[in-house]
């Protein structure tokens, strides 16, 4: 009989403390880096005298290159092992970053066209290899017992949410005239200063940096390697659907990806049209979503997931985010109902009530993906994580891919629609997690009347995890 997965788990470094702080860090220094462009991109883009449209099919881009690599790269490390998978994904963002800084210059080179057709080489690049999440996820799960899981995998959203914070400000940063000037006196001719090739430039640094850390700091897990025959992105997806215990998962992350990516590109017209805010306003707003991400998926999650089953919090988690969801485009009508408050001027009911909402939405999203991402890291065996993994992400990048350009048109059309529509997408989402939820209750009234009354001291539930 084969030893428990969580009891081995801890073995599988010399110090899985130490492991798990270098890959939450590794994940953070490459996610700062991808913040950092943020703010600078549509302007980039604007740049070349082109469309916006160009806008939302380099997002489309990286997404697709992204929905077609992670998995490869998730069945990778599951054969070649999670670091030299981590490290070939630091080293082409790196690449990617530098050659998105030298658009410009093609440009003025060569015209437009190659200046634009740079710009998706670039994305494109980074899309492929932005599937290291995959193996960064798989790496806790070969460090982490089952029962600490969910709150090791918090970590990573938490780094996620915190990259989100402080990348787009260290980007506004470079971006500034007085970094360009300095950047203009200090660089040689040949290397452009620009406000849109010094963020570039910048975020290249910090997966470099990651690469760096990543290679002085990050060990190998010791475990069982994958020798599972080559196989195709297709068949990984379909084995994946005929799997009982991952076809659920695969679709719920599907269709979250698509609802959640949507919001989160109309959100910012949404603010504009219906509050009147400007970038300043909005920024601040994404600001607040992402500092309670960081609380909600850092901390809040992992205390959870010790009281509760990782299946229940799921559930919670996509009840809360459905309501959010609804809630988001009526939150004037929600304010016009709350009593007038003392305070800053424009701390108005309206306001207040979308904060409210928007509290709502981080906490249903960051219990929602986490707890997800455990069940899969649950339903697969130690030396099929990696594809499993890179197979949730790949769904994930797909949903990318249709939700904002879907989302759009539907704002077009209505700008509640959009939102509502989000809510429905939940609905079906909901149903998978509430049969996960009784199939697991089920099998675990079936273990304790096999095994009889346990003892007091495992009583409790057994910590949160779904036996």
């Amino acid at each position: 009989m084969s030893t428990p997965r969580s009891a081995t788990a801890t073995d599988a470094v010399r110090n899985p403390r130490r492991a798990l702080a270098t890959v939450v860090a590794v994940v953070f220094v490459d996610l700062l880096g991808f913040g950092v462009v943020i703010p600078i991109l549509p302007f980039y883009v604007r740049s070349f005298g082109v469309s916006d449209v160009f806008i939302g099919l380099l997002a489309a881009s990286y997404s697709v290159m992204q929905f077609g690599f992670a998995p490869f790269l998730g069945r990778l490390s599951d054969q070649r092992g999670r670091r030299p998978v981590i490290m070939l994904s630091l080293a082409g963002s790196a690449v990617a970053w530098t050659i998105f800084g030298l658009a410009a210059e093609f440009s003025s080179l060569f015209g437009v066209a190659a200046g634009v057709a740079v710009l998706f080489v670039s994305r494109m690049v980074a899309g492929a290899m932005g599937g290291n999440i995959a193996a960064a996820q798989a790496y806790i799960a070969d460090i982490t017992p089952a029962e600490r899981r969910a709150e090791a995998l918090g970590l990573v959203g938490a780094s996620f949410a915190l990259g989100f914070v402080f990348g787009p400000a260290i980007g506004g940063l470079f971006a500034s005239d007085a970094v360009v000037a300095v950047a203009r006196d200090v660089f040689p001719a040949f290397v452009p200063a620009t406000p849109f090739s010094l963020p570039s430039f910048a975020a290249a640094g910090l997966s470099l940096t990651s690469l760096a850390f990543a290679a002085a700091f990050l060990e190998e897990p010791a475990r069982s390697r994958g020798t599972a025959p080559r196989t195709t992105l297709v068949s990984q997806f379909a084995d994946a659907l005929r799997d009982p215990r991952l076809r659920g998962l695969v679709v719920a992350f599907f269709l979250v990806s698509v609802a959640f990516s949507g919001i989160q590109v109309m959100f910012i017209p949404f603010a504009a049209d219906v509050y009147g805010y400007q970038e300043t306003q909005t920024a601040f707003l994404l600001t607040y979503i992402g500092v309670l991400g960081v609380f909600n998926q850092g901390l809040l999650v992992g205390r959870l997931s010790r009281r509760y089953r990782d299946s229940s919090i799921a559930v919670a988690g996509a009840v809360i985010l459905l309501v959010a969801l609804a809630a988001i485009p009526f939150s004037p009508e929600l304010g016009g109902l709350l009593p007038a408050l003392g305070g800053p001027a424009y701390l108005t009911p309206a306001l207040l009530a979308l904060l409210v909402v928007l509290a709502l939405l981080s906490l249903g999203n960051s219990l929602l993906n986490v707890a997800l991402t455990t069940l899969v890291s649950k339903a697969t065996s130690a030396e099929t994580q990696g594809s499993a993994f890179g197979v949730t992400q790949g769904a994930g990048s797909l949903g990318r891919t249709v939700g904002p350009p879907a989302m759009a048109a539907l704002y077009v059309f209505t700008y509640w629609s959009p939102f509502v529509a989000g809510a429905l997408l939940v609905l079906p989402i909901l149903a998978i997690l509430l049969g996960i939820a009784r199939r697991r209750f089920d099998a675990s009234a079936d273990v304790d009347a096999a095994e009889g009354p346990l003892p007091p001291s495992e009583t409790d539930g057994g910590e949160g995890s779904d036996r």
